[in-house]
């Protein structure tokens, strides 16, 4: 078995990804499918964090240019994302994956309420952690959330799940002739406003020197080919 480059990380998922095709919702056949991903990487010895966005129940900055106020929207959005990681829980203690749930908002007839020292033990442990709740503020990207929970936990790397091979000169499904870029700065991606992650994101990354990789979910052992060290993806440094 190939050496881990990166045996602690913490990986994104946007809520979209649950969707699948359906486009909205939670399509159990798709959560069952990113689950195998993960326990592929947990098999292998990873400690590792998740954390995923709300995107395909709620979008609190959608929902408040159509007129909701915005503190409201980002709580819904937030909620959102516990429902998400109930539903990643579910399938990865059904595929044998221990794992908690951890909330910033609390809750704890459904999660966890989220303490770092506790969230730390569970790792050691060998249990999937799910941050779910962003950071339990609003105004705040489920991005920027899980750059602060990687930081948080130690984590080695940050991986970005997406559903393109990583980060273009322009958007490839609208684009073919768009060029791939598999190595780019922080500066890079904040003054090109490749829309990698949202500023403040990027700028947690680069003060705390926190690698990103931006990767395809899609493809079948994308996850840990990058953890151990294998060009996959784009790489932010």
């Amino acid at each position: 078995m190939s050496e881990l480059k990166y045996p602690r990380a913490l990986v994104k998922l946007s809520g979209e990804s649950l969707a699948g095709d359906q486009g909205f919702g939670i399509a159990p056949e798709v959560v069952d499918r990113l689950v195998l991903e993960v326990e592929t990487v947990h098999d292998a010895g990873v400690r590792l964090g998740l954390v995923v966005g709300g995107g395909n129940i709620v979008r609190g900055t959608e929902a408040s240019e159509r007129g909701m106020d915005r503190v409201s929207a980002d709580y819904m959005g937030m909620l959102a994302t516990v429902i998400n990681a109930l539903a990643l829980q579910d399938a990865l203690e059904r595929h044998g994956v221990e794992s908690r749930v951890m909330s910033a908002i609390r809750m704890e007839q459904l999660a966890e309420p989220y303490i770092r020292r506790r969230a730390l033990r569970h790792l050691e442990k060998g249990r999937v952690v799910i941050f779910a709740g962003g950071t339990g503020n609003p105004y705040f990207s489920t991005d920027t959330a899980a750059v602060l929970r990687a930081i948080e936990m130690n984590a080695d790397v940050i991986l970005k799940a997406t559903k393109v091979d990583g980060v273009y000169s322009s958007d490839p499904v609208h684009n073919p002739d768009a060029e791939f870029l598999p190595d780019l700065t922080f500066r890079e991606v904040i003054n090109k406003e490749l829309g990698v992650m949202d500023a403040a994101a990027v700028s947690l990354c680069r003060d705390n020197a926190l690698p990103v990789i931006i990767l395809n979910i899609r493809r079948s052992g994308a996850i840990l080919g990058a953890l151990r060290g294998e060009r996959i993806g784009t790489l932010v440094t």
